[in-house]
């Protein structure tokens, strides 16, 4: 069997979305003929821990930990947050909220210093580890995930050195996404030559999304478009256990994941806030469950709204429990961020609110996500400032509930082709057409 060197910082105990594609490459690459071994470091300070996943990972599965300088702990000091306190959901607030000078001065480190990104303090010990992996393992490839975006650059310096072939793995495009630090203009080229040297070096640079595929497009035209691919997120079928239906007093929409800055459930709340008030909606039928991790802005606009006693806030649950959560739910809510971006962005849980087989609340630009609601007949999209469209889905699903009328019919086999293990065969050719033109 063919062996391929994975670099990942998100690998379990990491939890969160993050985990979840490297993970199921992982399970699922053996069946195509390909070994995983793992590079992931120890002890990260992950945005969210899940230990279950750890059962997970194969037994067979040979995983290598690395020590890593992990600078977020510096700057929680240094910004009198507590220990505990979750970087990604606190310091990406909304645009109009002013930094303190301590958060100033921590961000300008940030964007000058850590480059690409504040996981750049693995590379000293993640480097010499893979390069040893490499020849003691007999690696016929590497694969890269990203972000965060050291783990290309990890990668591409073990490309050099060996010359194994490597395939570049994005979840997010690079330069000038929702996160990317806002960087003076010396910091920024050096950033700027890091992605550039990723994508020309790299034998194939696959693509959660297809929007990252058109920001690679456009901005490296010179290099050959067709060495970037698309190759979905998707979910694990055999995550989603046969479920045995309850009958629900109250129709409950269940939202997972993290909320922050410009991803926040705001338009929702007031339009559900307005259907309560003029009689289209009992607030004593409806549970609105939001699960994982939310902001300051975000918790505040939970314990403000007029909604409060049907608010549920669940904090981060295991991947399992999470998805235990969906089948139960009688509708799914999405929200995507407010940003140029968004009409292209399909974040990882879309994947799994389709495995759920349950009717989705997409509030989202036109784009990608309503393109893949529509071709799987899986729920509605709606923009973000459209309250009166808002109020039309959830009043739909609402009376669903209340009058038992079945009118959610999914498309099956459109949703089959998202299952991990599909899109981890599709890997696997990538993985041999690399190693087979090195």
């Amino acid at each position: 069997m063919k062996k391929v060197l994975i670099i990942s910082y998100y690998f379990p105990p990491s939890g969160g979305p993050g985990v979840q594609r490297v993970l199921k490459f992982v399970k699922y690459l053996p069946q195509f003929g390909w070994e995983p071994i793992v590079l992931t470091v120890d002890g990260g300070d992950f945005p969210a821990r899940d230990e279950s996943l750890m059962s997970e990972i194969p037994p067979s599965t040979k995983v290598y930990r690395t020590k890593i300088f992990e600078p977020y702990r510096w700057y929680r000091t240094l910004t009198g947050k507590p220990a505990s306190a979750p970087v990604d959901v606190e310091n990406i607030p909304l645009g109009d909220k002013r930094r303190s000078l301590t958060e100033k001065i921590a961000g300008f480190v940030r964007e000058t210093f850590f480059i690409p990104d504040a996981r750049i303090g693995w590379y000293p010990y993640a480097v010499p580890v893979a390069k040893d992996i490499v020849e003691k393992e007999n690696i016929d490839a590497l694969y890269s995930s990203s972000p965060p975006y050291s783990s290309a650059v990890i990668a591409r310096e073990v490309h050099r050195k060996t010359h194994v072939p490597w395939i570049a793995g994005f979840r997010d495009p690079w330069i000038g996404f929702i996160s990317s630090p806002d960087r003076w203009f010396f910091p920024r080229k050096i950033d700027a030559y890091l992605e550039r040297s990723v994508y020309e070096e790299s034998n194939l640079v696959e693509c959660a999304w297809r929007g990252i595929v058109k920001d690679f497009q456009g901005k490296y035209p010179h290099v050959n478009p067709i060495k970037c691919l698309h190759l979905p997120n998707g979910f694990d079928a055999e995550d989603f256990s046969p479920h045995t239906e309850e009958p629900h007093e109250r129709f409950t929409v269940a939202y997972t994941g993290s909320m922050y800055g410009r991803r926040n459930p705001a338009t929702f709340l007031r339009a559900v806030e307005e259907l309560v008030k003029d009689g289209s909606v009992n607030e004593n039928k409806i549970c609105l469950k939001f699960i994982g991790r939310f902001g300051a802005e975000v918790k505040a606009m939970f314990d403000g709204s007029a909604l409060k006693r049907s608010i549920e806030v669940v904090s981060y649950l295991a991947h399992h429990e999470s998805i235990g959560e969906l089948l139960r739910a009688d509708c799914l809510l999405l929200v995507v961020d407010e940003s140029k971006e968004s009409a292209e962005i399909v974040p990882g849980k879309v994947f799994e609110y389709l495995g759920a087989h349950r009717p989705i609340l997409a509030i989202a630009s036109e784009g990608a996500i309503a393109e893949l609601l529509r071709e799987t007949k899986s729920g509605n999209v709606v923009d973000n400032q459209d309250i009166a469209g808002i109020k039309r889905a959830f009043v739909e699903y609402y009376e669903n509930f209340v009058y038992h009328r079945q009118n959610f019919r999914p498309d099956e086999e459109k949703i089959r082709q998202y299952e991990r293990k599909e899109i981890t065969r599709r890997l696997a050719g990538l993985l041999d057409y690399v190693q087979n033109h090195r």
